[in-house]
Parts: C-alpha cells; structure tokens; sequence
C-alpha cells in the first residue's frame, strides 16, 4: 500500500474519544522551540536536523531508537543557569536526570556543580574528572561504604537524611580524620507540582527530616555537637515539574524560620540555603515554564526578603537544575513499524522502543509532544497513539497526539524533552537493548554512551 492511500484515524476533534489529547497543530511539519532543542529545524527537503544533522542519517549510521542529544543547547542552557544565578550562588546539576562522562565534562567547562545520589553518580562524576569539592552526594540510604568512599574522596556537602545518616556520616569522617561538610535535609509541608499545595499531608515520605513536631530543628541540634560534621546549611526540596514560584515561597518563609531558630537557640548563623531542584519544562506546547533568569530573580528576592524579616544574613542560595537543563536538549528517534488504524477511535503507531527507553508515560502518566522527522508532510491529520514494542498494553509513548495520516512503516518519528530521565530510568524488559546517546553539535556527531549488545547482556547471565 502506498503511503498516501494509507487508512488513517479519526482526522476531527468532534469525532475524538474522551481523554487528554492535543488539538491538532495547524501545520505539523512546525516545530514549536519550546519543546525541541535549539538547533533543531527542517531542511529544503522537510527533514528534520539537528546540529546540521539530518536525522535519517543519525537513523542511518546509529540505529534507531536513539537519544539525540544536542550539546550546543545543553551547555547554552547550563551557562544561561550559572549566568542567571551569578557568582554568589552555587548551581549543581542534578545528575539523575542524565549522566554520563561526557556531561560531567560539559559541566565542569561550563562552571557548574554536580549533585549525585548514588556510588555510581559519584563513580562517573570522579572518573569523568569534576573536582570532589564541587560535588554534593545526596541519597535517604546512603551505605557506608557509599559515604566512607565521598569522605575520603572530599565531596564538597553531604545531603543528611535522617537521624541514623547524621551519626553515620560523623562517625566515617572522625575515623578518617575528616571534618564532613554537611547540609540536613528537611521536609517543610510543601509539596508544589505544577501548581498543587498541600501543606500538611507531605511530611509522609521517605525524604527529609520533617519541620514539623521539632524534628529538624533536633537533628541541626546533633549535628552541630559531632566533631565530625561542620554544618554549613538547609535542604529543601519541594516537589517536581514546578512552574510556578508560590511554593518556594511557603517553603523559604519556613526553612528561615528554622535558620532563625538554629541562631536564637546555638548562636549560630548557617551560611547555606539550597532550594532543591524541581523546575519544569515544556513537554507539549501548553507548557510554559520560566526562564532560568527570572527564576533566580524571584528565588533570591524571596530569600533576601525572608532572612530581611528574620533579622539574618542572607545565606549563599544553591539550586539543583537537572531536567531543566539536559530535558529539552535531546530527543528520543524512532522507527515506525507498524501503522494499526481502530475505526472510530485512534490509530495505533508501533515503534521500535517503547517503555523500556521512555517508563515515563506508564509510570508518571507523562505527556509528550511527537513529530514526523523523516519527511515534511501535507496529509489531513490523524489522532494516534504512539506505543512500542513490548508485551504490556501500558506501554505507551505519547498517549494521544497527530501524526499526518499518510504516516508508514519506516518513517522516522521523534518523540522530543527525552532528555531527562529516559535514559537514567532505561530498563532490559523483554530483553530490550538500551539505546545510545548520540551527542551532535556543529555538523559532527558522537556516540557519548554506546547502545547495549547482546552480549552485554549475555555476560552478566552468568548461569
């Protein structure tokens, strides 16, 4: 069948089923920059490129899937986020989202921190060559064997979780003969996701050591009497995927209370504020998140103005971008396999992946943009759902969107803001193979993480 006589799904919003979906995009060949990376553009021919690339010969030369990663736009974006936020701040970039050796390098040209929350974090981070002291090692069960390896390492903070952490990482650092830089993290009884405050029930969580009750202020009160720790400052951490400043608000008025408290009952000043991460991207066109600079403008007016109120030095600020960063500089490309048209409802697009590169969208119920790459295309549009290979009718890729409806087997799709997570979470169900992470910038491309073998996975099968 020939790609302009393929069926196609229901073309109309008033014939579309109930459920989230995206109105169809007035030209679907338009790539809204909000949610692709910033070289990323259609040539004379209609394909999509990248760094100069065009991506059927990313397809071609690495197989698909693959992550494209634009390097141009993640060190633009970490610079805009070191720039917005200025030398009286620390910016550490959250290392779950994305890390590979690569990264860790682009970071440390790009005058950034790294936070890592595990002893392979911190095994990529020192072998990839970022200074100990600019990395901070976060975790709520950090093994002894995980801290002693950060103490002597010299790691610039440790995050403390809860009151076992605190005697734990003391008493590493006193039998090294190490005084452990260290922040305590706590829970404030805020939770911002995208624009939801609740502010009681989130102390209910295996994070942190909760405001409430006088728990936190106990756990600063230990700390500071083990000669092991030098506490330099407070945690918090308030939710994911935030774009609006209200809950940092909340959440700064009650970690300088406790600032001010640590100072009326110790005499103490803590030097330190780390707000924690969290700041969201675009997925789709109706996201619209903010600007790294206006970011740091309204946290450092909302700290300055608390610690005003309190009668405190404004502590150094630092913040933990991780998707906000490395989210929408990559994408993920796809093959289509199979084009399954159900009469009255949606049209099934099959891709070589699915939820073993992007958990996602059955995990978080997260939504995403998706394109036709391959080629420019003038067909009426079609509802799909984009879904992958695997034996689990959860996995799903974008959940409803439009695609043309002359979309075939072997055309190119790309699923953009990949960039975070995705590859951190990747998963072997069913055998998958892992993709690559292919790195483009200026007209060259590099494969910065290769994609997985069967061999691979065969040598660790040692049965």
């Amino acid at each position: 069948m020939s790609r302009s006589a393929h069926p196609a799904g229901p073309r109309h919003a008033d014939v579309l089923p109930e459920g989230h979906y995206a109105a169809p995009a007035e030209d679907l060949n338009a790539l809204d920059p909000k949610v692709w990376a910033h070289t990323v553009a259609r040539d004379a021919d209609g394909v999509v490129t990248v760094g100069g690339l065009p991506v059927t010969q990313l397809a071609e030369e690495y197989g698909t899937p693959a992550y494209v990663l634009d390097e141009a736009d993640f060190r633009d974006r970490a610079r805009a986020w070191r720039t917005a936020f200025g030398a009286d701040a620390d910016v550490f970039y959250a290392g779950k989202a994305f890390l590979s050796r690569a990264v860790v390098r682009w970071l440390d040209e790009e005058g950034l921190n790294l936070d890592v929350c595990s002893g392979g974090e911190l095994a990529t981070a020192l072998a990839a060559g970022m200074s100990a002291e600019r990395i901070a090692f976060h975790g709520n069960n950090k093994s002894p064997e995980e801290i002693e390896r950060a103490v002597r390492a010299g790691v610039g903070r440790i995050v403390l979780d809860s009151f076992q952490e605190i005697v734990r990482v003391a008493h590493i650092a006193q039998t090294l003969g190490k005084r452990q830089r260290v922040q305590i993290r706590i829970t404030v009884g805020v939770e911002a996701h995208t624009h939801e405050f609740i502010a009681t029930a989130h102390e209910d969580q295996k994070f942190g050591i909760p405001l409430a009750g006088g728990q936190a202020a106990e756990a600063v009160r230990r700390a500071l009497q083990l000669d092991g720790l030098e506490v330099i400052g407070i945690h918090s951490h308030i939710g994911s995927q935030i774009f609006d400043m209200s809950g940092f608000e909340v959440a700064a008025h009650r970690v300088v209370g406790l600032l001010k408290d640590v100072r009326d009952e110790h005499g103490v000043e803590l030097p330190e504020i780390d707000l924690g991460g969290g700041l969201g991207i675009a997925y789709t066109s109706d996201d619209d998140p903010r600007e790294p600079h206006e970011i740091a403008k309204a946290l450092t007016e909302i700290v300055t103005r608390e610690c005003e109120a309190a009668r405190l030095a404004t502590p150094r600020i630092s913040v933990e971008p991780g998707r906000a960063i490395v989210g929408p500089t990559a994408f993920t490309l796809y093959e289509v396999g199979t084009v399954k048209p159900l009469d009255g409802l949606r049209t099934y697009v099959s891709v070589d992946g699915g939820m073993s590169d992007n958990i996602r969208t059955a995990l978080y119920d997260a939504e995403y943009s998706v394109a036709l790459v391959s080629r420019a295309s003038d067909a009426e549009p079609m509802l799909v759902r984009v879904v992958g290979k695997h034996c689990e009718s959860g996995d799903i890729v974008v959940k409803d969107a439009f695609l043309p409806g002359d979309l075939a087997p072997g055309d190119l799709i790309a699923v953009p803001a990949t960039g975070a997570y995705c590859r951190s979470m990747a998963s072997n169900y069913n055998h998958a193979l892992r993709p690559p992470v292919v790195s483009v910038r200026d007209g060259a491309a590099r494969v910065i993480v290769r994609r997985e073998t069967e061999e691979d996975l065969l040598r660790l099968d040692v049965g």
